[in-house]
C-alpha cells in the first residue's frame, strides 16, 4: 500500500505541532532490553519539537504481573507514577510501551469509576492521586498531537526499498474503554504516520494477531507458532520489514526468528524495527543515532538505498515522463496499426 493512498488522511490530520509539555513515562523496559525504542523515540520527539521531561523518582508501573496479586495494589503502583506527573503540574503522559501504557489507563479508569476503589488506592499513596492525568501512547501523539502534516514536513530521506507491515500487537488498541485511541479491530495510526514518512506501507491482516506476549519462556512451543503465523502474513503481505511499537512484540519476532526457524522449519530472516526507528531514518539521522545496530536480524540491505527528498523526486519525475513517453507511443503504434489494416 503506497504512501500516496493516504493524501487525503494527511490534509484531515494537519493539526501541527504543540506547545504543551508532556510527561514521559518510559518504564522498565525501555531502560532495558528495549533501549534502542526509547533512543529512537527521543529522536522523534525532539524533532518534532515535543516537549517532555520524565517523572523524578517513577517506578515500576507492575506492569503485566502485578494484577494477577492484587488489583489494588496494581493501580496503586500505576497511580503513584500518575500521582508524581500530577503533582509536577503535567497533565498528559506519554507511555511508549503498550503494557504500561494499558496499566496506566486502567488504574485511571477504575478509580474513576469507583470511589470506594479509588480510596483504597490512595491509602496505600503517599499522596492521593486526583486524576488529574491522561495517558496516551506514542503513536497517539504523533497522531493527533503533532499531526500527520508536521511529520511529513521533517522528512529528509526516502527508503525505496522497504515494504513495512504496521504490527500494532494485541493491546495498543484494546480494550477500546481503556485505549480510546484507533480503531480497535482495525487500526490505522502506524500506517498513516509512516505513510506521511513516505514509507510503502503493505496492507497487513494479522497486525493485531498475539505474538505470544511474555510466554516465551513457560510456552514457547506455543509462541513459536504464533509468531510465525505474523512473520509469515508479513511476508505473504509483501513486506521485507515489519514496524511494531511494543517491546515484546519486537522481542518475540526478532530475537525468536532462529527459534522459530528451527522448530518450524522455516527460513525468516526479516527485520523488526520500532516505528520509531524507521522515522529517524527518514528524518535524516544514522542508523548508529537511532540504535539500528540493537536489532537482531539486521536492516541494512534495505537500507542502502537512501535517497533525499530531492533526489526521489527527481526519480519519480523520470519515471513519470517514462510512462508517459511509453503511453505515447504505445498509441502511436496502435493508430499505425489501424492505418495499415484499413
Amino acid at each position: 500500500m503506497k504512501w500516496q493512498k493516504f493524501s487525503k488522511d494527511l490534509k484531515e490530520n494537519q493539526t501541527g505541532m504543540v506547545e504543551k509539555e508532556y510527561g514521559y513515562y518510559a518504564g522498565c523496559s525501555l531502560e532495558g532490553t528495549a533501549s534502542e525504542y526509547d533512543t529512537s523515540l527521543r529522536v522523534v520527539l525532539n524533532t518534532l519539537g515535543v516537549k517532555f521531561r520524565e517523572p523524578d523518582d517513577w517506578s515500576c508501573c507492575g506492569s503485566t504481573p502485578a494484577h494477577t496479586v492484587d488489583h489494588v495494589l496494581a493501580a496503586a503502583l500505576a497511580a503513584r507514577n500518575l500521582s508524581i506527573v500530577e503533582k509536577s503540574g503535567l497533565d498528559t503522559i506519554i507511555a511508549p510501551c503498550p503494557s504500561c501504557m494499558t496499566v496506566l489507563k486502567k488504574a485511571q479508569y477504575n478509580m474513576k469509576g469507583s470511589d470506594d476503589f479509588a480510596a483504597k488506592v490512595n491509602q496505600l499513596l503517599d499522596e492521593p492521586y486526583n486524576l488529574g492525568v491522561e495517558t496516551k501512547s506514542a503513536l497517539q501523539i504523533l497522531l493527533e498531537d503533532v499531526g500527520l502534516e508536521a511529520i511529513e514536513k521533517k522528512v529528509t530521506h526516502i527508503f525505496p526499498d522497504l515494504k513495512v507491515a504496521p504490527y500494532y500487537g494485541c493491546i495498543l488498541t484494546r480494550p477500546p474503554q481503556l485505549a480510546q485511541f484507533d480503531d480497535p479491530e482495525n487500526p490505522v495510526s502506524m500506517d498513516k504516520i509512516l505513510s506521511a514518512a513516505k514509507i510503502n506501507v503493505c496492507d497487513f491482516a494479522f497486525k493485531l494477531e498475539c505474538c505470544g506476549a511474555a510466554f516465551g519462556v513457560p510456552k514457547r512451543d506455543m509462541v513459536n507458532r504464533l509468531t510465525y503465523k505474523v512473520l509469515s502474513m508479513a511476508i505473504d503481505a509483501g513486506a521485507n520489514c515489519i514496524a511494531v511499537a511494543c517491546p515484546l512484540c519486537q522481542q518475540n519476532l526478532d530475537l525468536r526468528q532462529e527459534q522459530v526457524n528451527r522448530t518450524m522449519g522455516s527460513s525468516f530472516n526479516i527485520p523488526v524495527l520500532y516505528f520509531s526507528q524507521i522515522l529517524g531514518l527518514a528524518f535524516g539521522f544514522s542508523p548508529k543515532e537511532v540504535a539500528l545496530d540493537k536489532l537482531v536480524v539486521g536492516a541494512d540491505n534495505l537500507l542502502k538505498n537512501r535517497l533525499t527528498v530531492e533526489e526521489w523526486e527527481k526519480m519519480r519525475e523520470a519515471e513519470a515522463q517514462a510512462k508517459k513517453q511509453k503511453g505515447k507511443k504505445a498509441i502511436e503504434k496502435d493508430e499505425q496499426s489501424t492505418e495499415e489494416t484499413e
